[in-house]
């Protein structure tokens, strides 16, 4: 990677070493920032002291001298000009609330999860804000799968705040020869498309194991799309924003790669598995299927017409045979095709 940004070097600070915080942290560091990479386990922080790599979650991929790994929160954040969240959804409130007494006043904060906290239908972001008032927030999403970021491979990101210092600062800090970030006002669009996606690509990854052909799976996809755009809406997002990289551009990609963790445990289970079996398969979390339930409770909640959501659910929690979903769906209303367009048009 070729660092080409003229921000000045920041102290950052990325809770959470799993693959993406992983990532995004060496980019960072790449980038001549003074790089802290916060992590529960002394096995894998001693990893990377000792053999610059984490080999559980990105395994053969070299880690910049500029990234220091910390077993103290405490010592991570108190100094931090930026902080990226970047544990799993169910872990996020207890680890903001477990830092937010020692962040400093300057402190950025930036979520790298995608999820939605079951209680209050809360997203990382207005976690962020309720937890630590006062400081700006942000979001990144978009087709980022780590292991392809570690490997250079060209990729692009979004990161959404309210705040336009903000976002160009973090666009300067994490761009490079090989990832380009992107700004967008809509925090809320944004974050909410990297929520829902990722109960499409269990969909796709499950219909793929199924033997599903090609028109299939752009009819799955565009689908999605309508579906997940519609119900972000309805919610306050910007329809706009699923026309972008955090909505059709993490869409396509989730639901295309063996890569995903969420298109992963969707072949496991259309193989046969059971869900607790798919998941220990992929080692890492799924968010999707935490994310499934809820925005399932939520749509019957709010009368919004999601099929594929509700075929999943049905599948998942309810042990509903697969093929009576899947003629369920294809007997269902005949929507128009593209969401948002007048009758008239």
């Amino acid at each position: 990677m070729n660092t080409s940004n003229s921000l000045a070097p920041s102290k950052v600070t990325v809770l959470g070493g799993g693959s993406f915080g992983t990532a995004i942290a060496n980019i960072a560091a790449i980038n001549n920032h003074q790089v802290t990479l916060w992590m529960r386990s002394e096995k894998q922080a001693q990893d990377i002291i000792d053999n610059r790599e984490n080999s559980r979650y990105l395994p053969g991929y070299k880690l910049h001298a500029g990234l220091t790994p910390s077993l103290s929160l405490k010592d991570s954040v108190s100094q931090a000009d930026y902080i990226f969240v970047a544990v799993p959804s169910k872990a996020f409130r207890a680890v903001v609330e477990e830092m937010a007494p020692f962040l400093p006043a300057q402190a950025r904060l930036i979520s790298l999860t995608k999820g939605i906290e079951p209680h209050g239908f809360k997203l990382m972001s207005q976690l962020l804000m309720e937890v630590a008032p006062g400081h700006q927030v942000g979001v990144i999403s978009g087709p980022n799968l780590a292991k392809e970021i570690a490997d250079n491979q060209i990729s692009a990101t979004v990161i959404a705040s309210y705040s336009q210092d903000l976002r160009q600062d973090v666009q300067e800090m994490l761009s490079c020869s090989s990832f380009r970030v992107y700004g967008n006002p809509d925090i809320y669009g944004v974050e909410m498309a990297g929520a829902l996606k990722n109960i499409y690509a269990i969909i796709t990854g499950l219909a793929v194991a199924l033997g599903m052909a090609e028109n299939t799976r752009a009819a799955i996809i565009t689908r999605s799309l309508a579906e997940m755009s519609r119900f972000a809406v309805r919610l306050g997002a910007n329809p706009m924003t699923f026309l972008g990289l955090a909505g059709v551009g993490d869409l396509i990609v989730t639901c295309s790669s063996k890569l995903s963790r969420n298109y992963r445990v969707g072949y496991y289970i259309g193989e046969g598995q059971t869900l607790k079996q798919a998941i220990k398969n992929i080692g890492e979390t799924a968010e999707g299927i935490n994310t499934l339930r809820m925005v399932y409770e939520k749509s019957e909640e709010l009368n919004i017409y999601m099929p594929l959501v509700k075929g999943l659910y049905q599948i998942i929690y309810k042990d509903c045979p697969i093929d009576v979903i899947a003629k369920q769906l294809m007997s269902g209303d005949l929507a128009q095709d593209v969401e948002f367009m007048s009758a008239g048009v």
